[in-house]
């Protein structure tokens, strides 16, 4: 009886272990869509970037130095009077923080139809759990990554 018991149990442990591995390996097709979807959502991020660089760098209403120091502030009343921040600045401050929340919102919805639609949310969480764990799989991911960037219209400086 106790052998029986015994037995049994090892014969589930396998079979959940076995369970576990098949459920963990990735295919080489998974993890091209899974580094794809992130690299589109990375190249987008470095693009919303660039877009407000940009708008800081190009304002006549301030200095990128002072859009920063502003920023930081911005939802502080008593500190943008002590800074004597202006009407207009404090404007651009907030419409470059709206842009700049809005367009992370679509990248999120963006994220979320790729990993959904394109990767499929089981294989999206698959490949996300194994890159945790396997690195052999990590390394794969990381070079899949550095030939994906090249194909993007701008780096990551």
């Amino acid at each position: 009886m106790r052998t029986s018991l015994l037995f049994s149990c090892m014969l589930f442990l396998i079979a959940v272990y076995a369970n576990a591995q098949t459920d963990v390996a990735v295919t080489d097709e998974e993890l091209t869509k899974y580094a794809t979807a992130m690299d589109s959502v990375n190249e987008l991020t470095i693009e919303l970037m660039d877009s407000i660089t940009s708008m800081v760098k190009n304002t006549s209403v301030m200095s990128a130095t002072r859009y920063n120091d502003l920023s930081k502030i911005i939802g502080d009343e008593s500190k943008l009077a002590e800074a004597k921040a202006t009407p207009e600045e404090i404007d651009f401050v907030k419409s470059v923080a709206d842009y700049k929340s809005k367009s992370t919102s679509e990248i999120n919805t963006a994220f979320q139809s790729l990993a959904k639609d394109y990767v499929g949310a089981a294989t999206f969480n698959k490949v996300k759990k194994a890159l945790t764990s396997d690195a052999e799989l990590k390394g794969k991911y990381e070079s899949l990554m550095e030939e994906l960037k090249k194909d993007n219209t701008r780096t990551e400086e």
